[in-house]
C-alpha cells in the first residue's frame, strides 16, 4: 500500500507503533485521539481498505481518486471532505500541478495526494515536534497541511515574477522578438490556468472560516483565516503578473511605434531637402534650347549656392523642430 506515514495520535504525542491499514472499522478511540493517515498516489482497492475502516463516503473517495478536481469542501454525515490543489514549477517556465483531497472526521484525517512532489513528511515531524498544537485534533492538521500547499504557490509566482521583470526590462531598449513573444503569451496561458485551477482555493479556504462544518472548531477558524489571506496574495500576485506580461506587449508596441515615427521624420526631412536639387537638376536637365541664364557664365556656381542655401536653411529648420 502507498502509505506514507499512518500514525495514532494522544494529546499530541504520536504512538510508535504504525497503524494496520487492513479494512477493519476502527473502534471508537480515546479521547484526545486521532489518527493521521497519509496516502500518496492509492489505487481503487487500497483506498477501499481505507473507507472500510474509517467509513468514508464513496462519492469522496472516488473523487478523491480523480486528480483533476478542482478546489472544494463537501460534508458527508460526519465527514469533511477538502480538496485543495497544489502547484509548482517545472521544468522551463511550466507549471505542474497536483492533488491532496482531505476527509476529516471524528477521530482521523486522511490525506491522499496526487502529482505533487512535495512531501508532508517534514510537516508532519514538524508538528509532532509541537504537542500542544496538534493534540488539538485534526482541523489543525487539516489547516498545517493547506497552509503547506498554498505556501507553495509563492515561489513560482517568484521565479515568473522575476522573468517578467527580465522581459519588461528588455522591451524597453528594443522590440521582443517573435521568440519572446511567444514565451509571453505562453506565460500569460499558463496564468490564466493557474487562475482556473487554484482560484476556487480561495472559496474553499472562505468556507472554511466562515461556514459551520463538521470537525472544524470554532477556535481553529482564525488558523485557516491566515490561509485565506496567503491565498488572496497569491492570486493577486497572480493577477498583477498577468497584467505586467500584457503591459509588457502594449508598452513594448508603443515605444516601437515611436521609434518607427522617428525614422519616417528623419526620413522625411531628408527626402525635403534632397527634393531641391533634385528639382532644380530636373529643370535645367529638360531638353530646350532656350532656357533662363542657360549661357550665364556664372549661372553654374548661382545654381550651387542656391542649392546650398535652401537645403542648409531645411537642415537647420529640421534640427529644431527635432526631425533630425
Amino acid at each position: 500500500m502507498t502509505v506514507i506515514a499512518a500514525r495514532r495520535y494522544s494529546n499530541g504525542i504520536a504512538h510508535e507503533q504504525a497503524i494496520d491499514l487492513n479494512g477493519e472499522p476502527v473502534v471508537a478511540l480515546p479521547p484526545h485521539s486521532f489518527d493521521w493517515i497519509g496516502l500518496c498516489e492509492p489505487d481503487a482497492a487500497e483506498m477501499e481498505l481505507v473507507r472500510q475502516q474509517y467509513g468514508l463516503h464513496p462519492l469522496a473517495v472516488e473523487d478523491a481518486l480523480n486528480p483533476r478536481q478542482l478546489p472544494k469542501v463537501e460534508v458527508y454525515g460526519k465527514t469533511l471532505f477538502v480538496v485543495a490543489r497544489t502547484a509548482e514549477l517545472q521544468a522551463g517556465e511550466d507549471i505542474g500541478y497536483g492533488q491532496t483531497a482531505f476527509f476529516v472526521g471524528p477521530g482521523y484525517l486522511v490525506s491522499v495526494r496526487f502529482g505533487s512532489s512535495r512531501a508532508h513528511l517534514g510537516l508532519r515531524a514538524g508538528l509532532e515536534g509541537k504537542g500542544e498544537r496538534l493534540a488539538e485534533g485534526p482541523d489543525y492538521v487539516l489547516h498545517a497541511v493547506l497552509d503547506f500547499i498554498v505556501d507553495g504557490y509563492l515561489p513560482l509566482l517568484e521565479r515568473l515574477e522575476e522573468v517578467a521583470q527580465e522581459m519588461e526590462e528588455a522591451a524597453i531598449d528594443v522590440f521582443p522578438e517573435q521568440a519572446v513573444i511567444r514565451r509571453i503569451f505562453r506565460l500569460r496561458r499558463q496564468l490564466r490556468r493557474f487562475e482556473r485551477v487554484i482560484g476556487p482555493m480561495e472559496e474553499v479556504c472562505e468556507r472554511l472560516v466562515v461556514a459551520d462544518l463538521p470537525c472544524i472548531d470554532a477556535g481553529a477558524r482564525i488558523w485557516f483565516r491566515d490561509v485565506l489571506d496567503h491565498v488572496r496574495r497569491a492570486m493577486a500576485r497572480m493577477r498583477g503578473l498577468k497584467e505586467t506580461l500584457a503591459a509588457i506587449v502594449e508598452t513594448a508596441g508603443l515605444l516601437e511605434q515611436h521609434r518607427q515615427g522617428e525614422m519616417t521624420r528623419q526620413l522625411a526631412a531628408w527626402a525635403a531637402i534632397l527634393a531641391v536639387p533634385t528639382a532644380i537638376a530636373g529643370i535645367y536637365g529638360m531638353n530646350f534650347d532656350y532656357l533662363p541664364e542657360l549661357h550665364w557664365r556664372y549661372g553654374y556656381f548661382a545654381v550651387w549656392g542656391v542649392i546650398i542655401t535652401i537645403c542648409g536653411g531645411l537642415w537647420l529648420r529640421f534640427r529644431k523642430i527635432g526631425w533630425l
